[in-house]
């Protein structure tokens, strides 16, 4: 298979890399970048436990190919913290205990981060709304929608 170069942005580092051509990001993220925050669950798209922000936008990482990446810019929640210190998101997750297992975390995260940059002030319905693509075995959801409306809410009081 021959190998395809691609250059994007990762949490803020520039990356460059061949990869094989059909190779999928979360593939390229975790093998050969060595960011494993996005976790491969499913392989399928079901799950959304690979989550990660591409462009602005919440993307599967095990559909989207890698070589479809050229020039992008990547975020995933191994670089939300800055200087040490949680992203509001990451730290109400914290706060609620909305992590038991810990497997969908990084992709209830990222959907919850793209919610609040496009809707600062969401209702319960447009978090359980920007969640539904991800799947939790564990919590029985009300945790993880509480942590989305107290990040919510963090973010509300440190904007004041």
């Amino acid at each position: 298979m021959a190998k395809v170069p691609v250059q994007f942005t990762l949490n803020g580092e520039e990356k460059a890399e061949f990869v094989d051509g059909g190779s999928t990001l979360l593939k390229v993220l975790r093998d050969k970048v060595g960011d494993t925050s996005a976790k491969g669950g499913c392989q399928q798209g079901t799950c959304g436990s690979c989550s990660v922000i591409i462009d602005g936008e919440l993307r599967l990482s095990c559909l989207t190919l890698a070589e479809t990446c050229s020039g992008a810019e990547i975020r995933t929640t191994g670089g939300l913290a800055t200087d040490g210190v949680l992203h509001p998101v990451q730290r109400a997750f914290m706060d609620e205990f909305a992590a038991q297992c810990g497997f969908c975390t990084p992709g209830m995260i990222m959907a919850a981060k793209v919610l609040l940059d496009r809707n600062p002030n969401p209702s319960r319905e447009d978090v359980v709304e920007a969640l539904s693509g991800n799947v939790c075995r564990c919590t029985g959801y009300e945790p993880i929608i509480r942590a989305v409306l107290t990040a919510a809410r963090s973010n509300s009081q440190n904007a004041a």
